[in-house]
């Protein structure tokens, strides 16, 4: 009987990860999740997305740092392992101005731990997440995968630095590599402290929405569901070593909108517009050409449909009527 592929998902308890996995699971795939479960946001929402993962025979769960080599050893010398998605990495853009040195742990000693443990044994394909930070503040839309890259932040230079290691990995070790550069993700289960998720919990815990650089931000949201489908769909060439791919709606959308498609649906929040923060971009827009010819993928949410859902989960997660 053949044996099942085991592919471990890092980060399995964060937005993406879980999401991603969840599908995967109600697919019948073998799932060995890790997620350190951190406080950087809610460990509720955290605990909560395991609890649902849990429910499958399929998966496997390690409450384990990537720093922590040894852990991370015994993981992989338990399990034979075909295929590695490494989602987990410490978030946020002006937190990295905050703490820069849980970025130096999360992103840099735990990519490399990754990596060196998936050369040692042999474990040839991988997905890693990068973002679309790499890009930093830019005039010359949309931005494909040759573009420059710039990081005005912390965060993104910890993922361009990334994308550099596993350069050198591919090159060295014939690893196959795919760095996907994520743009602006929202959906059901979302992070807390993006901007989507904030407009909607002001608005049912009666707080202010602070809007920052006025309103005149533009951001490339790209849903959720369209996310893992794409991730899902993601081939490994023969000739792969490090590709990198732009996850992207390529339709961006200015944070004004966001309101007027909420207010059909909810009461608006009280908004305090304030000025442009600091490490913040002022548009992202990625060009996803690249993506939609390896995976075939085309048939993006409709932005007003992918809110409607965000808020649907929010309200049924909060029991709210």
């Amino acid at each position: 009987m053949k044996r099942k592929s085991n592919i471990l998902i890092t980060g399995v308890a964060g937005f993406i990860g879980f999401n991603l996995s969840l599908s995967l699971l109600k697919e019948n795939k073998q799932i060995i999740g890790i997620d350190n479960i951190n406080d950087y946001y809610s460990v509720k929402l955290k605990k909560d997305r395991l609890t649902e993962l849990k429910k499958f025979k399929n998966f496997k769960f390690f409450k384990t740092d990537l720093v922590n080599s040894n852990s991370l050893n015994k993981i992989f010398k338990k399990y034979k392992i075909d295929k590695i998605i490494h989602l987990a990495a410490q978030a946020g853009v002006r937190y990295s101005i905050e703490n820069p040195k849980k970025y130096l742990n999360s992103n840099f000693v735990g990519f490399f731990n990754i990596l060196e443990l998936s050369r040692i044994n042999k474990i040839k394909k991988i997905i890693y997440a990068s973002s679309s930070s790499v890009y930093g503040n830019t005039k010359k839309f949309p931005l494909n995968e040759y573009s420059s890259l710039n990081p005005n932040n912390f965060y993104g230079l910890s993922k361009k630095t990334n994308e550099e290691i596993a350069s050198i990995y591919a090159k060295y070790y014939k690893l196959k590599l795919i760095g996907i550069r994520f743009f602006t993700v929202y959906g059901e289960w979302g992070r807390p402290d993006m901007s989507i998720f904030k407009i909607i919990d002001a608005s049912f815990k009666n707080k202010i929405f602070y809007l920052n650089n006025y309103g005149k931000h533009h951001r490339d949201f790209t849903y959720i569901g369209d996310v893992v489908k794409m991730l899902k769909k993601l081939k490994f060439r023969k000739k792969t070593t490090n590709e990198i791919y732009n996850i992207s709606s390529n339709k961006p959308i200015k944070l004004g909108v966001i309101f007027n498609i909420l207010s059909k649906y909810m009461k608006l929040p009280k908004i305090k517009k304030r000025q442009l923060q600091k490490a913040d971009v002022v548009k992202t827009h990625g060009n996803n050409l690249k993506i939609i010819k390896n995976t075939g993928f085309k048939n993006f949410t409709n932005f007003e449909m992918g809110l409607l859902n965000t808020l649907k989960w929010y309200k049924a997660y909060n029991k709210i009527n």
